[in-house]
Protein backbone atom coordinates (compact mmCIF):
# COMPACT_ATOMS: atom_id res chain seq x y z
CA UNK A 1 0.00 0.00 0.00
CA UNK A 2 1.58 3.40 -1.08
CA UNK A 3 0.59 6.71 0.36
CA UNK A 4 -1.53 7.48 -2.73
CA UNK A 5 -4.01 4.49 -1.77
CA UNK A 6 -4.17 6.23 1.97
CA UNK A 7 -4.98 9.93 0.56
CA UNK A 8 -7.46 8.74 -2.95
CA UNK A 9 -9.66 5.53 -2.65
CA UNK A 10 -8.92 3.04 -5.49
CA UNK A 11 -11.48 2.93 -8.18
CA UNK A 12 -12.89 -0.33 -8.67
CA UNK A 13 -14.97 -1.61 -11.80
CA UNK A 14 -18.42 -2.12 -11.53
CA UNK A 15 -20.82 -4.86 -12.40
CA UNK A 16 -22.59 -4.28 -16.03
CA UNK A 17 -25.70 -2.53 -15.09
CA UNK A 18 -28.71 -4.82 -15.52
CA UNK A 19 -31.85 -4.24 -17.53
CA UNK A 20 -34.88 -2.03 -16.86
CA UNK A 21 -37.70 -3.11 -15.29
CA UNK A 22 -39.97 -2.94 -17.84
CA UNK A 23 -43.15 -2.26 -14.73
CA UNK A 24 -41.31 0.16 -13.18
CA UNK A 25 -42.28 3.41 -14.95
CA UNK A 26 -46.06 2.37 -15.30
CA UNK A 27 -46.50 1.45 -11.41
CA UNK A 28 -44.60 4.80 -10.36
CA UNK A 29 -47.08 6.13 -12.77
CA UNK A 30 -50.16 4.58 -10.50
CA UNK A 31 -48.37 5.65 -7.37
CA UNK A 32 -48.23 8.93 -8.48
CA UNK A 33 -51.68 9.24 -9.40
CA UNK A 34 -53.30 7.51 -6.22
CA UNK A 35 -50.70 10.25 -3.96
CA UNK A 36 -52.26 12.93 -5.75
CA UNK A 37 -55.98 11.88 -5.93
CA UNK A 38 -55.33 11.39 -1.85
CA UNK A 39 -53.78 14.35 -1.90
CA UNK A 40 -55.69 16.96 -3.77
CA UNK A 41 -58.39 15.60 -5.69
CA UNK A 42 -60.70 13.94 -2.85
CA UNK A 43 -60.29 16.54 -0.76
CA UNK A 44 -61.32 19.20 -3.00
CA UNK A 45 -64.39 16.97 -4.07
CA UNK A 46 -65.11 16.64 -0.02
CA UNK A 47 -65.20 20.65 0.30
CA UNK A 48 -67.62 21.30 -2.95
CA UNK A 49 -69.51 18.30 -1.80
CA UNK A 50 -70.28 20.46 1.56
CA UNK A 51 -70.55 23.85 -0.24
CA UNK A 52 -73.27 22.39 -2.51
CA UNK A 53 -75.04 21.27 0.90
CA UNK A 54 -74.87 24.45 2.58
CA UNK A 55 -76.09 26.14 -0.46
CA UNK A 56 -78.93 24.09 -1.02
CA UNK A 57 -79.98 24.39 3.22
CA UNK A 58 -79.99 28.67 2.13
CA UNK A 59 -83.25 29.87 4.04
CA UNK A 60 -84.64 33.56 4.17
CA UNK A 61 -83.25 34.85 7.63
CA UNK A 62 -80.13 33.19 7.40
CA UNK A 63 -77.06 35.92 7.76
CA UNK A 64 -74.34 34.77 5.30
CA UNK A 65 -71.22 36.19 3.90
CA UNK A 66 -70.34 35.98 0.18
CA UNK A 67 -66.85 34.75 -1.14
CA UNK A 68 -66.08 38.48 -1.28
CA UNK A 69 -66.39 38.96 1.92
CA UNK A 70 -69.86 40.92 1.97
CA UNK A 71 -72.22 40.26 5.26
CA UNK A 72 -75.73 40.31 5.23
CA UNK A 73 -78.83 38.73 5.15
CA UNK A 74 -80.92 36.86 2.82
CA UNK A 75 -84.61 38.48 1.90
CA UNK A 76 -85.12 35.99 -0.87
CA UNK A 77 -84.29 33.14 -2.67
CA UNK A 78 -84.78 31.86 -6.54
CA UNK A 79 -83.41 29.25 -8.02
CA UNK A 80 -79.79 30.40 -8.89
CA UNK A 81 -79.88 33.92 -7.22
CA UNK A 82 -80.48 35.01 -3.66
CA UNK A 83 -80.82 38.54 -2.65
CA UNK A 84 -78.94 39.91 0.78
CA UNK A 85 -79.73 42.99 2.58
CA UNK A 86 -76.68 44.45 3.63
CA UNK A 87 -77.61 47.10 5.39
CA UNK A 88 -81.51 49.12 6.33
CA UNK A 89 -83.13 49.34 2.75
CA UNK A 90 -80.05 47.87 0.60
CA UNK A 91 -80.23 44.90 -1.06
CA UNK A 92 -78.04 43.20 -3.57
CA UNK A 93 -78.54 40.30 -5.88
CA UNK A 94 -75.90 37.46 -5.74
CA UNK A 95 -75.37 34.28 -7.17
CA UNK A 96 -76.16 31.37 -4.55
CA UNK A 97 -72.52 29.89 -5.09
CA UNK A 98 -71.28 32.90 -4.37
CA UNK A 99 -71.69 32.31 -0.48
CA UNK A 100 -68.85 31.64 1.50
CA UNK A 101 -70.14 30.58 4.88
CA UNK A 102 -73.34 30.92 6.70
CA UNK A 103 -73.17 32.43 10.15
CA UNK A 104 -74.38 32.05 13.19
CA UNK A 105 -78.03 33.87 14.37
CA UNK A 106 -77.35 37.13 15.67
CA UNK A 107 -73.73 37.51 14.69
CA UNK A 108 -74.61 40.53 12.24
CA UNK A 109 -76.51 42.11 15.22
CA UNK A 110 -73.16 42.37 17.21
CA UNK A 111 -71.01 43.20 14.64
Amino acid sequence: MNLLDFLIAPAFAQNAPSAPNPWQFPIMMVVLFAIMYFLMIRPQMKRQKEHRAMVEKLAVGDEVITASGIAGVVRKLGDSFITVEIADNVEIRVQKTAVGNVLPKGSLKSA
